[in-house]
C-alpha cells in the first residue's frame, strides 16, 4: 500500500504553536497572522468531504461487493430517514448480528446433524464425565453405567432403533 506522503517523512506545520502553552508564551504578529492563516486553512470546503465512487471499486474486491449489496441497498434508501451516520453505524451493527446469527445457526447444525456415532467416522465426539456421587447424597453408592466389556466405546450401537 502507497504511503500517505509518498514515502517523505512528514513534518508538522503548525511548528512551535501546535502547543496551546506555547501560544500562551506570546507570539508575535507574524506569528499571530501565520497561525490565523493555518486555522483558516483548516476549514472544510461546502462539498467536503468528497464522495468518489471509483474509490470503492478500487478498495473492495467484486466478491466483498456482492455480498456488502444487500445491506448496502437496504441502508442507502434508509439514509434520508436515518441520517448518513447513523444509517452507517446500523449497517455495521446488523451486518455483525447478521454474521454471528449465521455463524450460530452453522455451528448448531453441525453439531446436531454431524454427531460421531457409530454410523460415520467423522464428526464431533462429545464425551461427558460421570456426576459424581459423594456419600451423604441419595443415590450413594452409585453402580457403574459399563458393566459389559461392550458397553466401552460402543458409540451409540447398542440404543440405535436397528
Amino acid at each position: 500500500m502507497a504511503s500517505p506522503t509518498g514515502g517523505v517523512k512528514p513534518i508538522p506545520i503548525e511548528g512551535r504553536l501546535a502547543r496551546e502553552r506555547e501560544r500562551l508564551m506570546g507570539m508575535t504578529e507574524a506569528e499571530r497572522q501565520w497561525r490565523m492563516k493555518w486555522l483558516k486553512d483548516q476549514e472544510l470546503a461546502p462539498n467536503e468531504p468528497r464522495v468518489v465512487p471509483e474509490i470503492r471499486k478500487e478498495l473492495m474486491n467484486p466478491i466483498r461487493r456482492l455480498y456488502r449489496l444487500p445491506l448496502d441497498t437496504a441502508f442507502r434508501a434508509l439514509e434520508p430517514v436515518m441520517g448518513e451516520r447513523r444509517a452507517q453505524i446500523a449497517r455495521y451493527a446488523t451486518g455483525k448480528v447478521l454474521i454471528t446469527l449465521f455463524g450460530a445457526y452453522a455451528l448448531t447444525y453441525y453439531f446436531k446433524y454431524n454427531a460421531n456415532d457409530w454410523t460415520r467416522r467423522g464428526g464431533w465426539r462429545v464425551l461427558t464425565s460421570s456426576k459424581s456421587v459423594l456419600p451423604g447424597d441419595s443415590r450413594f453408592p452409585k453402580e457403574p453405567d459399563r458393566v459389559l466389556p461392550s458397553d466401552y466405546a460402543s458409540r451409540g450401537f447398542k440404543n440405535s432403533p436397528i
